[in-house]
């Protein structure tokens, strides 16, 4: 039986990806595939749960394409001000960075995620029928099957709407070639609003945590979906709302902030689930991670030099006395690589072979800012602030960067809260999103602030000419590959790019 179900998973997981890719949205399965071949036991479901995950972590055989935390790093860094792409860097990478892209250039392809969103669709449309097969699948089983499936569905759409903008929502599985693929894309509200449904539905399924510490943190409890509910209502602009997730978390007593000490880089990233984490994708030894190559050997991304001490500080009265989320956690300030995904400890790297550093989606320092956030929008400045203070607190923050600021000056507060999400998320994938969800509200009212990242980022010849471009809020989304709008037909471009 377990010879069965493991041939019934490769099949279903791998064998599509060597599939022409004719089709649209990267959705298209091999024609014939049968419903009842695949869906007969609970182990069947539980294995395309974990083949789900799987295909988060790693880019797909043969068909040259990047793992998605590669492009979460790309998409959410390179248009910020923390990042320089090196001369190693490909021309393409090099060209976000300058915010010169194209619809041709390979790295606006959002296939990856499609690919994973299908297997998502495939499992909720088809786990109740083996149910169906199977007398020992509980509907407690199955319900957190489904869960997990719509949770790591929500993940992908809202990648994308807060990347892309507008998208196209596919929310049923693509089982034949018969299937539909010319699809428009819908508004990113709409899919906003559809991720927030999907994680309604998957906080009632998923569990609030797993058998190990490890799938607690790697796979979608309750807490992971809390912690991404309060990201999207940011977006929503739904600041109670945001603040109820959060407060989900917080008030759960299961996360905290790790007093700083000589381990806490060890505890919290080299080895990874912490009690600061919620939801990190686990690579291993056995899978590791692309963080080598991107960070290490012939790097492709350095630290932007204005990053230490305007991001980190530093107090040249005290060496010693520094945030301990600057020098040897985030970066090396000597030679301004990142650090994060590649130390073992304060002091060494990992080996080459031991690149096992997850990708860190949620964690709870992460929540209590998008709390903050969240009361500053609703005029709660002081609890804001407040936090603000707990957060640098625990990471020994110095004075240099506190921010003297009234508890009634909202947008001084969203200053400062930025600031602080930049020093304790660095490199993770947030600072472009973190940055355009401040700017874009009230109808870009701080649109000021995407336009100081331009000014710190990109090169002096380049600055008026990107200054212009981001004047126009359609700049703020990358544009659609070219080749989905060859293959889908229902497509149209997004407006700056037209």
């Amino acid at each position: 039986m377990k010879i069965n179900i493991y041939k019934k998973l490769i099949f279903l997981f791998v064998v599509p990806l060597f599939i022409s890719c004719d089709d649209a949205l990267d959705l298209r399965p091999q024609d014939g595939i049968i419903r009842e071949e695949f869906w007969q036991t609970k182990e069947d479901v539980q294995g395309a749960v974990i083949g789900a995950y799987s295909a988060l972590l790693n880019s797909p055989p043969g068909v040259g394409d990047r793992p998605i935390p590669e492009y979460q790093f790309m998409w959410g860094e390179l248009r910020g001000d923390m990042v320089l792409p090196t001369a190693d860097a490909s021309r393409d990478e090099r060209d976000i960075a300058t915010m010169n892209i194209l619809p041709t250039n390979p790295l606006t392809n959002w296939s990856a995620f499609y690919r994973v969103i299908n297997f998502c669709n495939t499992i909720i449309d088809l786990a109740p029928g083996a149910q169906e097969q199977d007398p020992t699948f509980s509907q407690e089983e199955l319900d957190r099957f489904i869960g997990e499936a719509l949770a790591i569905r929500a993940y992908m759409y809202f990648t994308l709407a807060r990347t892309f903008g507008d998208v196209p929502l596919k929310l049923d599985a693509t089982l034949s070639d018969t299937d539909n693929f010319q699809i428009a894309k819908t508004p990113q509200v709409e899919v906003l609003e559809q991720v927030a449904l999907d994680l309604q539905e998957a906080e009632a399924k998923v569990p609030e945590s797993f058998d190990t510490n490890m799938a607690s943190k790697g796979r979608f409890t309750k807490y992971g979906v809390n912690a991404m509910q309060t990201d999207v209502f940011l977006w929503l602009n739904e600041y109670d709302n945001a603040i109820e997730a959060a407060n989900k978390i917080i008030n759960s007593g299961n996360f905290e902030l790790i007093e700083a000490n000589n381990s806490w880089f060890q505890t919290v990233f080299a080895e990874g689930n912490s009690s600061e984490s919620i939801f990190e994708l686990q690579y291993s030894l056995q899978n590791q991670n692309p963080f080598y190559n991107m960070f290490v050997e012939r790097p492709r991304y350095l630290v932007a030099p204005t990053v230490l001490e305007g991001v980190f500080g530093i107090n040249r009265d005290e060496p010693d006395e520094q945030d301990i989320r600057g020098e040897r956690t985030s970066m090396v300030a000597s030679n301004a690589t990142i650090y994060k995904y590649s130390g073992l400890n304060s002091s060494e790297l990992k080996a080459r072979n031991a690149f096992d550093t997850h990708w860190f989606v949620y964690r709870y320092a992460d929540v209590l800012l998008m709390k903050a956030e969240a009361l500053n929008e609703i005029g709660d400045g002081e609890q804001a602030l407040s936090i603000i203070e707990d957060v640098r607190e625990r990471a020994e923050a110095i004075e240099m960067t506190a921010m003297p600021v009234s508890a009634d000056d909202s947008d001084a507060i969203t200053d400062y809260i930025l600031a602080e999400r930049a020093r304790e998320l660095a490199f993770e994938g947030k600072r472009w999103y973190d940055v355009l969800r401040n700017a874009r509200r009230n109808n870009y009212e701080r649109i000021d602030l995407i336009k100081s990242m331009a000014i710190t980022s990109v090169p002096a010849e380049l600055q008026q000419s990107v200054l212009a471009k981001l004047d126009n809020p359609n700049s703020h989304y990358l544009p659609i590959y070219f080749y989905e709008l060859y293959a889908n037909k229902a497509l149209e471009q997004n407006p700056f790019y037209e």
